[in-house]
């Protein structure tokens, strides 16, 4: 791929155009070399390493090129000399018809540093499938990838799924709401599919009315009237998994 056109996936629409998304710094590039191994699709990810940087012991295709190139591709102002090209189609599940097993929804979802914060909790635990609605921040997203730590080589992804589309794949969804059962009930974990809205709007009431929707609660002392939606995302998929 020329440079100029990795330039270019810092924007979603040439991300989408060209198939690729962009992973700079050592630590995530080991994550992504750690995640190759089980997925075939990431071992076709190129490293670009800057000659100040030098050589990176990888299984993975590498390339050098000069300082003032990778200041160019870099999204950071102190670039760490190594950026990774990695196929889009190796994070992404294909839209399907089938329930997937402990699917967190994500509506509309805003902020980067929270879809990376959940990312790398769904990562921990392990089992989960991170399901964004159309509308929702861009995954792929140069500070989300950086928020995710690597996680997002571990968790798949699937993106543009409308609320209306959940319910050919599931039969009982489970969501947040300040008067819902406490979460500790037994009755959580039954579910599959979790909806978490959107940082201040939540999920539209009508929306989520047509859906055989279970309401849960995180209990607190009063004193705020919300949790910061990866905090909460957090606390339910410890729930799921104590």
């Amino acid at each position: 791929m020329k440079l100029d056109d990795i330039k270019k996936l810092h924007q979603k629409k040439y991300r989408t155009e060209l198939g690729y998304f962009l992973v700079e710094g050592e630590h995530l590039i080991l994550e992504l070399e750690k995640a190759a191994k089980t997925n075939p699709l990431l071992a076709a990810a190129k490293v670009y390493t800057s000659e100040s940087y030098g050589v990176f012991e990888t299984t993975l295709e590498q390339l050098q090129i000069s300082d003032k190139q990778m200041q160019k591709i870099s999204d950071t102002k102190s670039p760490q000399g190594i950026v990774a090209v990695v196929p889009l189609s190796a994070a992404l599940l294909q839209p399907s018809n089938t329930a997937q097993p402990r699917t967190i929804y994500l509506h509309e979802i805003q902020d980067p540093g929270n879809l990376g914060t959940i990312l790398r909790t769904l990562a921990w635990f392990g089992g989960f499938t991170c399901v964004l609605s159309p509308n929702s921040v861009d995954p792929f997203n140069p500070k989300v990838v950086r928020a995710s730590m690597g996680a997002i080589f571990h968790v798949p992804i699937e993106v543009d799924v409308s609320l209306s589309d959940l319910q050919t794949r599931f039969d009982r969804f489970a969501c947040l709401d300040i008067k819902g059962t406490e979460l500790s009930a037994p009755a959580f974990t039954e579910h599959q599919c979790f909806i978490f809205g959107n940082e201040a709007r939540g999920v539209p009431r009508e929306q989520l009315a047509a859906l055989n929707v279970q309401a849960f609660s995180i209990h607190g002392s009063g004193a705020l009237e919300s949790l910061n939606l990866a905090t909460a995302v957090n606390m339910c998929a410890y729930e799921l998994n104590r």
